[in-house]
C-alpha cells in the first residue's frame, strides 16, 4: 500500500499535505507540465515535507547530468523517469539502490495494452531493472501524465504480471470519487493523483487530498482482507 500525491507546486501546502501523512509527493521537473517546478522551488518543497514522507523527482528522458544533479540539489529520496519510446532504463541512470530508495518506470497504457512493457521486460535481464516498481498511466499522445484521463483497469487487472514483473503503481485519472474502485479492479501496490485532487493545475484541494488518502487506505485494507491467507 502506498499513495503518492504528485504535482506539488507551493511549500505550504506542502507542508499542510505532510500532515495528511501520505507515503510519498511528488515534484514535476518537466519543463512542459503545468505542475513544473524549478530547482529552488523543489528544495523548498521538500524541505517543508521533511524526510519522513517520501520526495519523488517526476523527469522525461533527463540526462544523466540533470538526474544525479537534480536528486543531490533537491534532496529527493525517488525518481520517476517518463520516455516517449518506452525504452528507458534506470539501471542505465546509474542510480544504485542507497542513493535513491525508490525508482519508478513510467509507463502510459492505451490500445496496444502492455505490450510495450512486455518488449522491454523481454529486453532487460532481471538484475537490469533497476526499477522498484512500475507506474501505469493513460496513453495521451504528446503528454506524461497529469491529463486526468482514466488508464484501462480491467486491462491492467488482468494482464499486469504481478510476479514477474516489479509493483505496479496506478495513475491516471484518480480522484477520491473512484479510487476505491480502481484499487478493486486492478488490484496494484500503490496509487498516484495530481489533477484529481486539485482546484487548479499545481494547486491542491486539502479536503480532496484528505478524502483521497482515507478513501484509498481503507480500498488497500478491503483488498488486503480480501487475499488468502498465505500457507504455513
Amino acid at each position: 500500500m502506498w499513495i503518492k500525491i504528485c504535482g506539488l507546486t507551493d511549500p505550504g501546502q506542502a507542508r499542510a499535505i505532510a500532515t495528511l501523512r501520505p507515503d510519498a509527493v511528488g515534484l514535476n521537473f518537466y519543463p512542459k507540465s503545468p505542475r513544473f517546478v524549478s530547482m529552488s522551488a523543489a528544495r523548498n518543497i521538500s524541505d517543508a515535507i521533511g524526510p519522513q514522507i517520501e520526495r519523488i523527482g517526476v523527469f522525461v528522458e533527463p540526462s544523466f547530468e540533470e538526474l544525479r544533479g537534480t536528486v543531490a540539489e533537491c534532496g529527493l529520496s525517488g525518481v520517476q523517469i517518463h520516455s516517449a519510446d518506452e525504452q528507458h532504463a534506470l539501471a542505465e541512470m546509474g542510480l544504485a539502490p542507497g542513493r535513491v530508495t525508490r525508482r519508478i518506470c513510467g509507463f502510459q497504457v492505451g490500445a496496444a495494452g502492455l505490450s510495450h512493457l512486455k518488449n522491454y521486460v523481454k529486453q532487460h535481464k532481471l538484475g537490469e531493472w533497476g526499477a522498484d516498481a512500475c507506474l501505469a498511466d493513460a496513453m495521451v499522445q504528446g503528454m506524461f501524465g497529469g491529463t486526468g484521463k482514466i488508464a484501462p483497469w480491467q486491462l491492467l487487472g488482468d494482464e499486469y504480471q504481478r510476479d514477474e514483473w516489479p509493483p505496479l503503481i496506478l495513475a491516471g485519472g484518480l480522484r477520491p470519487e473512484n479510487v476505491a474502485e480502481g484499487i478493486a479492479t486492478v488490484r496494484p501496490w500503490g496509487v498516484d493523483v495530481a489533477s484529481g485532487v486539485e482546484s487548479s493545475p499545481g494547486i491542491k484541494d486539502l479536503e480532496r487530498v484528505a478524502r483521497f488518502i482515507l478513501e484509498a487506505r481503507r480500498a488497500f485494507a478491503e483488498l488486503e482482507r480480501g487475499r488468502p491467507s498465505p500457507v504455513a
